[in-house]
């Protein structure tokens, strides 16, 4: 059997959300007669009708504004933001209605909607097509934010948003659209909040999540050549996180590295940085060390290499870790260091 791609299994995922659940709603910028930009929707239209899967206006606060009435009139909606940065425009209602309303009301009005988001880069894209997006959202209380690695997840974790009562922005890697691996999709892998060990090791942890996880697992299998044992954890969703899975982890280990493709400065990573070190303190030979892409817009596609990190850099942050029992003064401020 082919292997089923994640976007194909996201087709499915919606596919089945739509036959089994008559509230659930697919819609957005070109997602029906088109299919979607990424063919994500490709079909739903001929199979279910202009008014489950439909088309809008170019205009996505309109878009989550129409979804925030459908949901508080028993629907489900499920929009596309066709690609990251677009859904800037509809941050207000995102930020403003659509994490709010269950609390606002005391939670008697739910929120049962998904927006699908596109994001990150690796596919050449220009400016506004390749955000990483997450930290804005995963910083507002009231949303989840999930963003997949694989196809079995990327069905199952869209399945289990679906279903939610809460507004979930569900993170799509487009680089990893294309790619995939598994021949059957599950049922359901884990709930929301559930890490996974994608490689066990015993010298270091590399934590990652969505587009990233490739560019970990292939870091740790490159490691394997300089001697280093390095286990990866896939985060799968960002809020609610599994301080459990991650932490059990680095404590084994006594080592711990976090990858994005997002910024650095105040993205998620370094939420999982300060975690980590909170809950591991004293189970931890050397600092929680990030590798992010740079601090700046989005490069040009042909510059994009430059700013995502891969595997070299990975390999270089754990390189800066200890690989002894002997202190390393590196981290110490220098008059100390000295002594």
């Amino acid at each position: 059997m082919a292997p089923i791609t994640m976007a194909k299994a996201l087709n499915a995922a919606l596919r089945d959300a739509l036959a089994e659940d008559d509230r659930v709603v697919v819609f957005g910028e070109d997602v029906g007669q088109l299919g979607g930009v990424f063919r994500i929707t490709d079909g739903l239209l001929d199979t279910y009708g202009d008014k489950r899967c439909f088309d809008t206006p170019l205009a996505e606060a309109g878009i989550v504004g129409f979804a925030v009435g459908m949901a508080m009139s028993g629907l489900r909606p499920v929009v596309e933001m066709q690609f990251d940065a677009f859904g800037y425009p509809a941050f207000e209602q995102i930020t403003s209605h659509v994490a709010k309303m269950r609390n606002r009301t005391r939670g008697t009005v739910a929120m049962p909607i998904v927006i699908r988001v596109p994001y990150a880069g690796g596919i050449g894209g220009v400016e506004h097509h390749s955000d990483s997006s997450e930290a804005y959202y995963a910083h507002t209380p009231g949303l989840k934010v999930v963003t997949p690695a694989t196809p079995a997840d990327a069905y199952s974790l869209l399945r289990e948003a679906i279903a939610d009562d809460d507004p979930v922005v569900f993170m799509e890697p487009k680089k990893l659209y294309f790619s995939g691996a598994e021949t059957q999709l599950p049922a359901r892998t884990e709930p929301f909040g559930t890490a996974v060990v994608r490689r066990p090791g015993t010298d270091g942890t590399l934590v990652a999540y969505g587009p990233s996880v490739p560019v970990a697992l292939a870091a740790a299998e490159a490691a394997t050549e300089e001697g280093w044992d390095l286990e990866v954890v896939d985060l799968r969703t960002i809020v609610p996180f599994d301080d459990r899975t991650v932490t059990a982890s680095v404590r084994r280990t006594g080592r711990c590295v976090v990858i994005q493709e997002a910024q650095g400065f105040a993205g998620v990573g370094a939420e999982v940085a300060a975690r980590v070190q909170e809950r591991c303190f004293h189970s931890l030979h050397a600092p929680v060390l990030r590798v992010s892409g740079l601090d700046i817009p989005y490069p040009a596609p042909k510059l994009e290499h430059l700013h995502l990190p891969g595997v070299d850099r990975v390999l270089d942050a754990v390189a800066r870790l200890q690989w002894d029992d002997q202190p390393d003064t590196r981290w110490l401020p220098a008059a100390e260091a000295a002594a």
